[in-house]
């Protein structure tokens, strides 16, 4: 596929180089020769920017809407820009009832406090399994992700909106994952040991077997790959390790695979030049977990419902205007984006401590097939390539 932030030329001759025009790397160490305090009205002044040209269409614009502060963010402002009342929507599943993975109630709330035309849909096992097929058939490789768009896509399109915004991309901007304190933490204890990867590997094929046969095989690789920031978010996000490859493919595809990905992406020495623990995790999270799983996954689970899915948090002018910010001494975060509305959040959305959007998949994928459950997403995986790419 064409590399992320590049453009190509196609004409008689043939398909000429990619050219790269957008690197979020390279903008952020490009703010930091210059970064900028920052006030709340300029962090508000550049939402409402990114917001202003989302909105332009030919068509109704709706919002994807859960109890989190990024969406309840852009439906608030949004209300802000238009005389017209948006149109919402939010799932719920009836497995997390009354649980802290609930969103229903709050996204409702929100949604009556900025007078959105809002549909709650609620999602059932039934529900998913009448659809499984289709979901397998759009989604254009394996993923663990994008089950949720689908869905909400889905009812999106049947309410007849032909556009929705997600919020996709507040949690890489504003520091809003675990990841941002997990990585730094970890890297600040291992990353002052000399020499640490080389033990740590040492240790890893002397002691993986026996933790493999108790934990998740990833914690035979804390030493080895704790010590550097690209390494540590392997580790954090990765479902299966560069050793481990070899055990789901042929070994020198494995190898020869990984060696190509290492030199294409210069992934070792990615935020080497970052000056900050938050821009380096910021960087790394929008340019491998937001890039290949969250855009992808609503790509195509948009796609499959005709929906465009538009993300104003993801747009190059919105990150160039606030990449000084990013990169001061004191970076704007969640709740600095959650405060630009000028008619604030429920304090309770403000102050519900972050779960993540949850769906149930586990209960409904793997619940006759215990040892899988207890594999967590790795189970949820090979479940998914079985059925759908066998």
């Amino acid at each position: 596929s064409l590399p992320a932030g590049s453009t190509m030329w196609v004409d008689a001759n043939g398909a000429h180089a990619p050219l790269r025009y957008f690197d979020v790397t390279q903008e952020l160490e490009r703010a930091a020769q210059a970064p900028e305090e920052w006030s709340p009205q300029t962090l508000r002044d550049a939402l409402l920017d990114t917001l202003k040209h989302h909105l332009v269409a030919d068509v109704p614009v709706g919002a994807f809407l859960s109890a989190g502060l990024d969406s309840a963010t852009i439906v608030a402002l949004t209300a802000e820009l238009q005389p017209d009342a948006l149109r919402s929507v939010t799932l719920a599943f009836e497995e997390f009832d009354d649980t802290e993975f609930d969103e229903a109630a709050l996204a409702e709330k929100i949604a009556a406090h900025y007078d959105t035309a809002h549909r709650t849909q609620r999602v059932k096992g039934t529900d998913f399994h009448a659809e499984y097929l289709r979901l397998c058939t759009a989604m254009d490789q394996p993923s663990i992700d994008g089950v949720n768009t689908y869905f909400v896509s889905k009812v999106t399109a049947e309410t007849g909106l032909k556009v929705a915004m997600s919020g996709l991309g507040g949690d890489e901007l504003f520091g809003g994952y675990p990841s941002f304190q997990e990585i730094p933490r970890l890297v600040g204890t291992l990353g002052k040991i000399p020499g640490m990867r080389c033990a740590g590997r040492a240790f890893r094929k002397i002691a993986g077997p026996a933790i493999s046969a108790v934990k998740s095989p990833k914690y035979a690789g804390v030493f080895e790959y704790g010590s550097t920031y690209p390494d540590a978010y392997l580790l954090r996000r990765a479902l299966y390790m560069p050793w481990e490859l070899p055990k789901l493919m042929d070994s020198a595809m494995a190898r020869d695979g990984w060696a190509e990905l290492e030199e294409t992406t210069g992934r070792r020495g990615q935020v080497d030049g970052l000056p900050t623990p938050r821009t380096k995790v910021s960087a790394l999270e929008a340019t491998w977990y937001m890039r290949h799983q969250l855009l992808r996954d609503s790509d195509w689970a948009g796609m499959a419902h005709s929906l465009e899915i538009r993300v104003p948090l993801v747009d190059t002018v919105f990150f160039r205007r606030i990449a000084p910010m990013l990169v001061s001494d004191t970076p704007p975060g969640k709740r600095d984006m959650a405060a630009s509305p000028s008619r604030p959040l429920p304090d309770d959305v403000l102050n519900r401590p972050k779960t993540g959007f949850a769906v149930p998949m586990p209960q409904w994928l793997l619940k006759d097939d215990p040892a899988a459950l207890k594999q967590g997403y790795r189970g949820w995986l090979c479940k998914i390539v079985e059925d759908c790419y066998a």
